[in-house]
């Protein structure tokens, strides 16, 4: 390397250490003023938040302010305390917010997935006053009530008093006190105003609203639908709405409204008041979501604050829908336990539930004390029984002869044919109706025992044989649900009531000897009850069984001890007696007259 190009090398080299060094002062300032500028950004975002901040600060302050001159200052001050009431059947928590009774369960029930059965709970249920003051409408929902005790742990209770207040200013309060004693169903509640009379307008109506959404309970979610509603008292009536559809309705134009109801199937939820309700406005809604069973709302009319100190007495159950617990609860809360329309209620009322309670306590499981209830039922309709059999045999002997005047007349006139056969029953003292009328007499027990059984508390969780459950279907066979028919499962004990049906079917038409269609009618009713009783509780399909086999065994031993020999000789007695002596019944005048009318009237066909 010569020397020119070794100065030219060092040169270039000095140009870049210098180069280097004299850029880098220019990207740390760079960095610098940068880092300086972030610190403003920062600082004026900071800032901006801050007189943000500050704004909303102000704007609470303002509203507060504003409140605060109004009725019933701060009311988003103090803390949702947690109060719980208990004693031997129920659970009862307290809630500063609002003053209200958040959720209830009840000790010793479970739910069908043996979980513990919460009546409704705090996010599924409101309870409030509303009234105005001045030009403002007030609600107690979203304010705090303070707790104190009475003689009592605040948190925890066997009995006692419990005070909620909501304080609008010295000597003027709201006060929600509770009750529990140690073994009752009914939490009390009194509902006082104090020194509030100049404050609350006088000119609008008190209203207590409350509301719950309840869920599911039992096994079969459409049946606990079909079950519930909402119940009240107007008057001296006891009526509902919401079994079947969405409804609503204001009751208490007939009278004071005593009670209302938020009635699950097992379960129920009133409120009552003991100097009534002005008016009720009720609604019921379905959700139609899964689990969920209804929604229920009520919004009661209290009277107008007019006095110093005014004072509502009301009463909560939270409790089972047991017929005998309820109506110890007075107020005919037993009413809302469906025993069946007119006559069916009475023979449920007044003798299916007296004898069931005294089988009741006998210790028997359920199961054997409903297959004695059937027992006592079958020997009490024994001759009804007996004379339906009777009946039915006479027109079995009678068959042949019937059969001969069908030849000879033929079926070309129905209404001769007809009066030829009252002519025959007429000679042998036979009523074609014998054996109808012994089993229509019989119908209205039987129905009623169809209301009787899907209401009864007391099969709730009760289980006998392979039945886990009396007061459910037992599904023996599950399938993906056939649309039309709404059927996802085939229950066991309602398939054996079927079968027992079909058999007894068979024997009664051997015994009657029908013959034609009726002989096939008898068969397609079982197929009908299968699929109407598919879903209901294996207790009525359980009676319906022992009621079938008994009814069997009754025909059996009838049929040892009736003789058709002896029954067609009586009938040939009774045809060679002169007519004269053989007085007609009103049931024989009017059908003769009548086939007197239909002969007419062929005749004047025929020509």
């Amino acid at each position: 390397m010569d020397k020119n190009t070794f100065a030219g090398l060092f040169l270039i080299l000095l140009i870049l250490v210098g180069s280097s060094y004299l850029i880098k002062p220019a990207k740390e300032a760079e960095q610098t003023e940068a880092s300086i500028q972030d610190t403003i950004n920062q600082k004026k975002a900071a800032d901006k938040q801050s007189i943000v901040f500050a704004d909303s600060i102000k704007r609470k302050d303002a509203q507060d302010s504003t409140y605060a001159t109004g009725p019933f200052s701060s009311p988003g001050q103090g803390g949702d305390k947690i109060v719980v009431l208990e004693n031997q059947h129920l659970k009862v928590n307290l809630s500063g917010k609002g003053g209200r009774i958040e959720s209830v369960e009840l000790k010793g029930q479970k739910t069908y997935d043996n979980k513990p059965l919460i009546l409704f709970n705090k996010e599924s249920s409101n309870f409030g006053l509303q009234f105005t003051v001045g030009d403002k409408s007030i609600k107690t929902d979203d304010l705090f009530f303070q707790p104190s005790a009475d003689g009592l742990s605040v948190s925890k209770t066997d009995s006692g008093s419990l005070t909620m207040r909501l304080t609008y200013a010295d000597k003027q309060y709201i006060d929600y006190v509770y009750s529990l004693k140690g073994s009752d169903y009914k939490v009390g509640l009194t509902i006082t105003a104090h020194g509030l009379q100049n404050v609350i307008s006088p000119s609008k109506p008190m209203i207590l609203n409350w509301g719950a959404t309840l869920f599911q309970k039992e096994k079969d979610n459409a049946s606990e639908q079909r079950y519930s509603g909402a119940y009240f008292k107007e008057g001296a009536s006891v009526d509902h709405i919401g079994s079947t559809k969405d409804e609503r309705k204001e009751v208490g134009n007939d009278g004071k409204v005593q009670w209302v109801s938020f009635k699950q199937h097992f379960f129920s939820n009133v409120l009552i008041s003991k100097k009534g309700f002005d008016k009720a406005d009720l609604s019921v809604s379905l959700p139609g979501k899964p689990g969920v069973i209804k929604t229920f709302t009520a919004s009661m009319h209290l009277p107008a604050v007019n006095g110093q100190a005014v004072s509502y007495p009301l009463e909560f159950y939270f409790g089972p829908n047991k017929f005998k617990t309820l109506k110890d609860q007075g107020y005919d809360l037993e009413r809302q336990v469906d025993l069946g329309w007119g006559p069916l209620k009475w023979i449920n009322r007044v003798a299916v539930i007296p004898v069931f309670s005294v089988l009741e306590r006998l210790g028997w499981s359920y199961g054997i004390i409903i297959l004695t209830l059937t027992v006592l039922l079958k020997l009490i309709l024994f001759p009804l029984t007996y004379k339906s059999y009777l009946s039915m045999a006479k027109m079995r002997v009678l068959k042949p002869e019937m059969d001969q005047i069908k030849a000879k007349v033929g079926e070309d006139n129905p209404t001769l044919l007809q009066q030829e056969y009252l002519k025959l029953y007429k000679k042998a003292g036979v009523n074609p109706l014998g054996g109808c009328i012994p089993m229509l007499l019989q119908l209205p027990i039987i129905m009623a025992f169809f209301f009787f059984f899907p209401n009864l508390f007391e099969l709730r969780q009760e289980s006998f044989l392979w039945m886990k459950d009396l007061s459910t279907y037992d599904s023996v066979i599950n399938f993906a649900k056939i649309p039309l028919l709404n059927v996802d499962h085939i229950s066991a004990m309602c398939l054996l009531m079927t079968v027992s049906t079909l058999i007894i079917t068979y024997f009664n038409n051997q015994t009657s000897g029908v013959t034609g269609q009726m002989k096939y009618i008898g068969y397609i009713t079982p197929i009908i009850f299968l699929g109407v009783l598919n879903s209901y509780p294996s207790g009525l399909n359980y009676y319906y069984f022992c009621a079938n086999i008994l009814t069997f065994i009754q025909q059996f031993l009838i049929r040892q001890w009736v003789n058709d020999d002896k029954i067609h000789a009586r009938i040939q007695e009774n045809k060679k007696k002169p007519d004269t002596a053989k007085k007609k019944s009103k049931f024989q005048q009017r059908m003769d007259e009548y086939m007197r009318q239909q002969q007419a009237i062929q005749a004047k066909k025929s020509k």
